[in-house]
């Protein structure tokens, strides 16, 4: 079995500082085998923004498989934006854009979806989706597969379509062939879990899709939260922990329990 803390949408920047010291405290906790960490480290892609959250990243001591996000790229900065737009994150986070994690049980494969002319929004393009698929035929098919993206491949009742990701449907026809279970992303600021197969509808398949909420206090009337999965073929367990005022910590608050079945994966209980 492997633990992974799904993290997203830090927003250094507009991050109540009391929230730093528990969530790095409960994560270790944790003792996760990764944490995937899905994009919008900061709020304005400003350097000191950078610092904070590269200095987060090494006080976890875990590894960390990381994403940018569209706050990620600057805004205002024209010239940064549309000439070097993740520079500053290659400077002090990491110049991999597109990392991957492997082991004996899962392959972990991430994603840059953050794009400078998209405003807020993010896209994948055919040359990524074939790398991904590259990857995934690299491995065993015993493994389970995942795909970390900011911008999201499903969206939670009432979200305007222009949320999705760009070519989302490309790349779901390509992957559900490559067998991908299981897909984590952000940037609603909203916890959500669905399967792939209500909205594209391919035979045979269907993966699970799980966002995470935020840390920070752009929220849209969640608590901070954060996901927990530990994930073993065939099933899947899916834990959100937010935080709790009284406790000033973080607590398990929700659960789902997924198994893999033939038409793909399925939910098992929910509390």
């Amino acid at each position: 079995m492997r633990t992974i803390v799904h993290l997203s949408d830090v927003h250094f920047g507009r991050l109540d500082p009391g929230l730093v010291d528990p969530l790095v405290e409960t994560i270790q906790g944790i003792r996760p085998d990764l944490v995937a960490l899905s994009g919008d480290l900061t709020q304005r892609a400003r350097e000191s923004q950078f610092r904070a959250a590269r200095a987060f990243i090494d006080r976890l001591a875990l590894p960390v498989l990381v994403v940018p996000g569209n706050h990620d790229v600057p805004l205002w900065d024209a010239a940064a934006r549309f000439l070097t737009p993740l520079a500053r994150y290659k400077r002090h986070i990491t110049t991999n854009l597109e990392p991957m994690h492997a082991d004996d049980e899962m392959i972990v494969v991430g994603v840059n979806t953050a794009r400078s002319f998209a405003w807020g929004e993010g896209r994948i393009s055919r040359s990524q989706v074939d790398t991904i698929v590259k990857r995934l035929a690299a491995v065993p098919t015993s493994r389970l597969r995942i795909i970390v993206t900011h911008h999201p491949f499903d969206l939670p009742p009432g979200v305007g379509e222009q949320r999705l990701l760009g070519r989302a449907h490309m790349a779901m026809a390509r992957l559900a062939d490559a067998g991908a279970d299981l897909f984590l992303a952000g940037h609603l600021h909203v916890s959500h879990i669905t399967h792939s197969a209500e909205r594209y509808r391919i035979a045979g398949h269907s993966a699970l899709i799980v966002q995470a909420g935020t840390v920070s206090t752009r929220s849209r009337g969640e608590q901070p939260s954060f996901n927990v999965l530990r994930v073993e073929r065939p099933r899947i367990s899916v834990g959100r922990f937010a935080w709790a005022d009284a406790k000033r910590t973080f607590v398990e608050t929700a659960a789902g329990e997924y198994r893999h079945t033939p038409q793909g994966w399925q939910t098992e209980g929910r509390t």
